[in-house]
């Protein structure tokens, strides 16, 4: 079984990803805070963690130093980047820290999932296989 971490400062979205990515079959943890989600991948190895940008005091960029985090405790996680924050620069910028996607809210439940599925289904294929 695939296990996900949603990293997002809203409450109402860590339930809503939680709920629906769990009837899809995962295992699914939150985090609303930086500290519980250092803590959550220090302890547990994350097949995709889902985060927000704006985590911690006034909303700043974070995000960006727990994709750097995340890369350092759980290298092969996959990482999708789901934020208001939706400049094409931080887009650029999120992607060259190491998120492997960039979704702006609002987006559907649906679309994030076919983006993680497409994710992991490329993780799956043979090194020697071209993409």
């Amino acid at each position: 079984m695939l296990r996900l971490l949603v990293v997002d400062d809203e409450e109402s979205i860590c339930f809503s990803l939680k709920e629906y990515f769990t009837l899809q079959g995962y295992l699914v943890d939150t985090a609303r805070h930086l500290e519980d989600a250092e803590q959550l991948i220090e302890a547990t190895d994350y097949d995709v963690v889902i985060e927000d940008l704006g985590l911690g005091p006034a909303q700043s960029p974070d995000g960006l130093e727990m994709i750097k985090f995340i890369r350092h405790h759980n290298s092969h996680a996959r990482i999708v980047v789901l934020t208001a924050y939706g400049s094409a620069e931080m887009e650029k910028k999120t992607l060259s820290w190491g998120a492997d996607a960039f979704l702006r809210k609002p987006k559907p439940l649906s679309h994030v999932a076919q983006v993680i599925q497409g994710l992991i289904e490329s993780n799956l294929k043979p090194a020697t296989q071209a993409a």
